[in-house]
């Protein structure tokens, strides 16, 4: 049985320290690989060096929806970037207004810079969204993010919104958030998500999953994640595990086993 962590930002402190652990604790609980997130352009060489020096890490490159302070990237900073063997997709990129002012022209600008990067360059997107989802859609209508596909991470909102996520041929991943009791909608979009559009993560060092809940996550806390969902489809965890494994590496096709 193998795993892989489809977002995780093992850079990050405190897990970035401890780089040879944390790789280590996710193969003792078979998580073979994982795909390291870039949220900015400051931090990305650091990101693309795990990757280059870990053969079992995958890179992305772009700048989270959130980040005001660092170096705007225009689409052929991203084009050029996204170039690079080691990159398997674009993003994080979406729209947050949970602390950004709604409809910020220059998060849109973001987001659809990344979406042409990412038609271009024919990688998958990795979009975040958080009280948007109207506008997600919208702009992911309008730029045509279907011709690259890609995947809606850390799922947090209602079957409604997975199902037009669907429709436009992208995949629906969960993170810790489905293992927490109150998250009943989360639940719901995991029963109902074809297991041929599913993938899991752990957003780590963020939103550890039920039974490690509050504290710093890690890829290996994927497990968790992956035996939750097993248990709410009525699957076997070897089953789920063998076709997250295959949607990872079918989405994200510049990544090599």
């Amino acid at each position: 049985m193998l795993l892989v962590d489809s977002h995780c930002h093992i850079d990050f402190e405190p897990l970035g320290e401890d780089i040879p652990g944390v790789l280590e604790r996710a193969s003792n609980n078979n998580v073979a690989y994982m795909l390291c997130v870039s949220v900015n352009l400051e931090d990305y060489p650091r990101v693309l060096s795990l990757a280059v020096s870990h053969d079992n890490v995958f890179a992305s490159v772009g700048v989270h929806p959130n980040e005001q302070e660092g170096h705007e990237p225009s689409v052929m900073e991203l084009i050029e970037l996204g170039s690079n063997a080691n990159v398997v997709a674009i993003g994080e990129t979406g729209l947050d207004y949970f602390r950004t002012e709604p409809g910020a022209k220059w998060q849109t600008d973001r987001f659809e810079n990344h979406i042409e990067a990412a038609n271009t360059l024919q990688k998958p997107l990795i979009i975040h969204t958080r009280d948007a989802a109207d506008d997600t859609i919208a702009i992911m209508r309008s730029s045509n993010a279907q011709d690259a596909g890609g995947v809606m991470h850390c799922f947090a909102q209602d079957w409604p919104f997975a199902k037009l996520c669907l429709d436009l041929g992208f995949y629906i991943s969960f993170s810790g958030i489905v293992t927490f009791k109150n998250a009943q909608a989360i639940k719901e979009v995991a029963q109902k998500t074809p297991i041929d559009r599913i993938l899991i993560e752990t957003d780590s060092p963020y939103l550890a999953p039920v039974p490690f809940r509050g504290k710093t996550n890690e890829p290996s806390y994927v497990l968790h994640t992956a035996e939750h969902l097993a248990e709410l489809r009525n699957q076997t965890l070897e089953d789920l595990a063998e076709h997250t494994t295959h949607n990872f590496f079918t989405l994200f096709n510049n990544a090599t086993r």
